[in-house]
């Protein structure tokens, strides 16, 4: 007998029909007037969900949901699952932590880019007719070649942005991270510094950490003073990881050059936000996967994940949990 699967985000047509093949798939319509609510019959006899659920899986949500025993996200960010919760019931958590390494990699480094050279800014300068003569110091950019980066983070994603800053711009690598990557020290010089000091160093700080209750609101105001006034702050991880308020001041005092961000508290950004004020922030919505080859591998891996927890295989380096069992 096909076991049941709630499937909550849209995936390739190809993908789903392998759930359909493999479950008995009910799907969730985000575009419907279609909540959760409306799905607690389906929930219940559920055994396994894929994709990216619109609510916090806790132990509240988990206690309508007694039949669940995996659950896959097409993502590498799981801080919308209490692990606590998912150990008590015995549920088993997958995420796609390597096929999004890489795209991931070059947005961040896009976002390091544009935000140095000012790329966007001068392009609306041109679109908006500003444009009369050669341009002059105050729309002058920073140069990246050879300048120090600070990355907060040697994941994956970290070690990929460190090979692309010290193979492709000869730049300074330190780091800060909770613990040491002698593989990445002997390939790229790089240093690992205590957090403080990796702020007063960088001349680019990167931010790649995951969300926990030790990275919230880790960038505060304090920390963001402690930067150069000629530095410029790239996140690419988690908007909470930064007090958004204390950012958009320090951008607007000049505490800090600039910023490039892929990541917000809220998202979508609200229209509100004094975040659009300024000139000196770049504003990407939360894109770093976004490719058609990252999205489609991303899709088939979760796909393959379910696949397998369902099946009772054992825990693989996909699996955040194994623990579980």
């Amino acid at each position: 007998m096909k076991k049941n699967v709630v499937l909550f985000s849209k995936i390739p047509a190809d993908q789903q029909a392998r759930l359909e093949e493999a479950f008995n798939l009910a799907v969730f319509n985000r575009g419907s007037n279609s909540d959760l609510a409306n799905y607690a019959k389906v929930l219940a006899n559920a055994e396994g969900m894929i994709g990216n659920i619109p609510t916090k899986v806790n132990d509240e949500f988990l206690s309508q949901t007694p039949k669940l025993k995996a659950a896959a996200t097409i993502s590498v960010g799981f801080d919308n699952y209490d692990l606590i919760a998912l150990k008590k019931h015995g549920i088993r958590l997958m995420n796609t932590p390597k096929v999004l390494t890489e795209s991931t990699a070059d947005l961040i480094f896009t976002l390091l880019m544009a935000t140095a050279r000012r790329t966007v800014e001068l392009s609306n300068l041109i679109h908006n007719g500003k444009w009369k003569k050669g341009i002059t110091p105050e729309y002058y950019g920073t140069d990246i070649y050879g300048k120090t980066i600070g990355i907060l983070g040697m994941g994956r994603i970290g070690q990929a942005i460190a090979k692309r800053a010290y193979c492709g711009f000869d730049m300074n690598i330190i780091y800060y991270n909770r613990s040491a990557h002698t593989e990445i020290e002997q390939a790229y010089k790089a240093k690992r510094l205590e957090l403080d000091n990796v702020l007063k160093q960088a001349d680019f700080v990167v931010i790649i950490l995951p969300l926990t209750k030790e990275t919230t609101q880790l960038i505060t105001k304090e920390k963001l003073t402690l930067m150069k006034p000629s530095a410029i702050l790239i996140n690419g991880a988690r908007g909470k990881i930064v007090d958004q308020q204390a950012l958009f001041e320090a951008l607007k005092n000049k505490t800090i050059k600039a910023a490039g961000l892929d990541v917000f508290e809220v998202e979508p950004l609200p229209t509100d936000s004094p975040l659009l004020q300024l000139n000196n922030v770049l504003l990407s919505p939360h894109v770093g996967s976004a490719t058609a080859e990252t999205r489609y591998a991303m899709a088939k891996c979760a796909v393959d994940n379910i696949i397998a927890a369902l099946k009772d295989e054992k825990p693989t380096d996909n699996w955040v949990n194994p623990e579980v069992g």
